[in-house]
């Protein structure tokens, strides 16, 4: 019986001591901030104090991390959050940023696409290097054909180095512009591109060191395998 008075006691004592803790501090880690600066520490506990959910000195049993987490994914710079709370009565938030891949300048707007397809907006701070898409460029667009084509060219290392621009005509076909050589290149449609990269691919190996870069003002895709070159 003294036992389990004893286990009722301490359970009760600790219980209350639990109750009292409050949150000491608040740790911020922005995992990939050396590579992009979307957001920042400063940035993430101003919108926690706006939003009533900054935790320091609450009780620790009142917050509610789920309900951080929640709350930070609302900022449409941020694709992951964990929170979590630590015996020493610290909360802990380790933030993932979105990595764009492509960047949309149109009637319709202005902003990222990231590597989920999804938008992000523009920010004021950061400007990422990634290619660039204007014209006459819906929403809907962006987030499914151009998703596509810009994350094979992420995950080309050679087209990834050489497409810069992308520009779309009001009949939906494609011009790109390289980094290297001063000439347009004509996609056409999206459809197929793959293949048609494969085709100037192989004219660059085997065309252009004997022509040189310069030779070609418009280099031309569209149809169906085979290759046509304006010349300047």
């Amino acid at each position: 019986m003294l036992l389990f008075a004893y286990i009722l006691f301490t359970s009760y004592f600790f219980k209350d001591v639990r109750r009292s803790d409050t949150c000491k501090s608040i740790e911020v880690v922005v995992k990939d901030s050396l590579e992009k600066h979307f957001v920042t520490e400063a940035d993430l506990t101003s919108f926690l104090k706006r939003e009533k959910l900054y935790p320091v000195d609450k009780p620790m049993t009142e917050i509610n991390t789920d309900k951080i987490e929640e709350a930070l994914l609302s900022n449409e710079m941020i694709a992951n959050v964990e929170a979590y709370k630590t015996p020493s009565g610290i909360i802990k938030l380790e933030v993932k940023q979105k990595m764009p891949i492509l960047r949309v300048i149109s009637v319709h707007g202005n902003f990222y696409i990231d590597n989920k397809g999804t938008v992000m907006p523009v920010s004021n701070r950061y400007v990422a290097h990634v290619p660039v898409a204007s014209g006459f460029i819906e929403k809907e667009q962006a987030m499914t054909d151009l998703y596509k084509f810009a994350l094979f060219l992420q995950e080309d290392k050679f087209w990834n180095a050489q497409i810069e621009q992308i520009y779309i005509h009001s009949d939906g076909e494609v011009d790109l512009i390289p980094r290297v050589g001063d000439h347009r290149i004509v996609l056409g449609a999206l459809d197929g591109f793959k293949g048609k990269l494969d085709n100037l691919r192989l004219f660059y190996d085997k065309v252009v060191p004997k022509m040189g870069w310069e030779k070609y003002s418009i280099i031309n895709l569209k149809y169906k395998n085979q290759i046509v070159c304006t010349k300047r």
